[in-house]
């Protein structure tokens, strides 16, 4: 198995490839909490390629994209200088807005993807998440020193969520 993590750019194939994941990871977190009808309106309705190349081409938003053996199996997507309501004051922030792995590969998959993410960002004071409850990764940002900061909701579904922060500087 090749696991093979790199920037990907707003194209279409690019655009193509996060879709692809994206849509099999909304489906797997979503499945036991919200009607099936609701998640494919919501895919139908929210993901739109043309909407999502103008995001990649901001150049303040960075895509990840991790491949096994040449297919798209996860990714990150992340902006720099994003901060959240309430955060501190003067430090230089980085939002990982999405991250999702197919759930066939992720413990393959994740150690790769957020090697890339942490190099990718390692010029940040800080790293923050708002992350839904039921997010299968929770528990690993909790374990790689992500502290709990508050309560929200998340934009996917308005689930409850929670906000957690990395601090950089330490």
């Amino acid at each position: 198995m090749e696991i093979v993590s790199k920037f990907a750019v707003g194209s279409d194939k690019g655009v193509d490839d996060l879709f692809d994941v994206k849509k099999a990871v909304i489906r797997h977190i979503y499945k036991e909490h919200i009607p099936l009808d609701t998640i494919e309106n919501y895919i139908k309705e929210h993901l739109d390629h043309r909407k999502m190349i103008n995001i990649l081409n901001d150049l303040s938003n960075q895509l990840i994209m991790v491949f096994v053996d040449d297919q798209p199996a996860g990714y990150c997507l992340f902006k720099s200088g994003s901060s959240y309501s309430d955060s501190s004051e003067g430090k230089k922030m980085t939002e990982l807005m999405e991250f999702g792995i197919l759930p066939e590969y992720d413990s393959e998959v994740r150690p790769s993807l957020w090697n890339k993410v942490k190099s990718a960002i390692k010029f940040t004071d800080s790293i923050w998440i708002n992350i839904d409850q039921n997010n299968p990764h929770l528990q690993f940002f909790k374990d790689n020193g992500f502290i709990f900061v508050k309560d929200s909701v998340s934009e996917l579904f308005d689930a409850p969520s929670q906000i957690y922060e990395l601090d950089l500087l330490h």
